[in-house]
């Protein structure tokens, strides 16, 4: 007989994630588990297809192989074969609460003699950076607070000269198992708590712990071109893990402090540049500041406020590559202020001599009118 398709039995799209594979399988396994329908050979071969399907898509080789080739591209007898060639519904039902469990504990593996050895925590340490030191790169020192490895029992929890002994409630494994029919359910050892050991004579110093709090000094090379939202990971600078476990990893979480003149765009840098109305009106020069110095910029005659001007080349070289970017400066034309007689006169009769010239010298004035007379007569309307 033909095999149905694997994600038509567990009722999964094709890409689904791992997760909500799990998830499918967990349901059909406890509609179809024969110790929940005894005597029914159909919900057993549901099972038995569910777990087939499960242990393939799981799998991120067999489900590769199964996407490209289908069912051809798996064997899953041989697969029963490295098992013990039989099915045990029992061990089957287990692995449904092994994975729940695994998903949400995590953070273990298994040690030599079996027993879990946990991780340490992953910490971040958020970072404010000025802007010069984000474009740029710098060394900066931090001080972490952390948990570290007890020196005085080297993070074996146990008084100098003594060691760990076996855990007599799961002989070493971390785990226990308790079985009631076909239901067999594995969990983390009460006693132990997953080590797969006892301390009966406790470290003065960490109280069989492993780990002490301390405050650690770290130097951090800061890459040029990071951002605000960049991370970078220290790996194996995070929490020590317990009873000598793998330490987690530090990241540095990075945040650009607000700079008074620029503002930071991807690769581009905007700033406000103010210039006189005179020099907007006839064009000139002026000079404005980049992050590696003064620079010249060329303002063009009749040149209104908001325009923006580039300078190529005078922004961000990007931390994960790509162009340098430019440096956008928004013109700002200043009204003058603080005038005495003769200069109010003055801007009098400049005022009377464009408006009696008859050429149209205020470009967005007129554009500005003709807006307001639209939007009046749609009102009217």
């Amino acid at each position: 007989m033909s095999k149905r398709d694997y994600y038509e039995v567990l009722g999964v799209t094709r890409g689904a994630p791992e997760a909500e594979i799990k998830k499918a399988y967990r349901r059909l396994a406890m509609k179809f588990h024969p110790d929940r329908n005894p005597g029914d050979k159909s919900a057993e071969n549901k099972f038995k297809e569910a777990k087939e399907a499960y242990e393939v898509l799981t799998d991120a080789h067999k489900r590769a192989a199964y996407d490209q080739f289908g069912h051809a591209g798996v064997d899953a007898s041989a697969a029963a074969g490295a098992r013990g060639g039989g099915f045990n519904p029992a061990d089957a039902f287990g692995d449904i609460f092994g994975d729940m469990f695994g998903d949400i504990f995590g953070g273990g593996r298994r040690g030599s003699r079996g027993q879990r050895v946990y991780r340490g925590a992953d910490l971040r340490y958020p970072l404010e950076l000025d802007l010069e030191q984000a474009v740029f790169g710098d060394s900066v020192t931090l001080r972490v607070p952390t948990l570290v490895r007890c020196e005085a029992c080297n993070g074996s929890g146990a008084r100098k000269g003594s060691q760990p002994q076996t855990c007599p409630t799961c002989a070493g494994q971390g785990q226990v198992r308790m079985q009631q029919g076909f239901f067999s359910l594995q969990q983390t050892c009460p006693r132990c708590h997953g080590s797969g050991t006892v301390i009966s004579e406790p470290c003065s110093r960490c109280h069989g712990e492993g780990r002490v709090e301390e405050s650690r000094k770290l130097s951090v090379k800061i890459p040029p071109g990071v951002d605000s939202g960049d991370r970078i990971r220290l790996a194996g600078e995070g929490e020590a893990g317990p009873q000598a476990g793998p330490a987690g990893d530090l990241y540095v979480e990075i945040h650009v402090r607000a700079h008074a003149i620029f503002t930071r765009d991807g690769a581009d840098l905007l700033c406000a540049v103010p210039v006189s109305l005179m020099t907007a009106a006839l064009g000139g020069e002026v000079e404005v500041p980049t992050l590696g110095g003064k620079v010249v910029l060329k303002i063009p005659s009749e040149t209104q406020s908001g325009r923006i001007l580039r300078l190529r080349g005078k922004g961000v070289k990007p931390v994960r590559g790509g162009g340098t970017g430019d440096l956008l400066c928004r013109i700002e034309v200043e009204t003058p202020v603080n005038l005495n007689r003769e200069q109010k006169d003055l801007l009098r009769q400049l005022d009377v001599s464009l408006r009696s010239g008859g050429a149209q010298h205020s470009p967005r004035h007129l554009s500005w009118l003709e807006g307001v007379k639209r939007f009046f007569s749609h009102a009217r309307t």
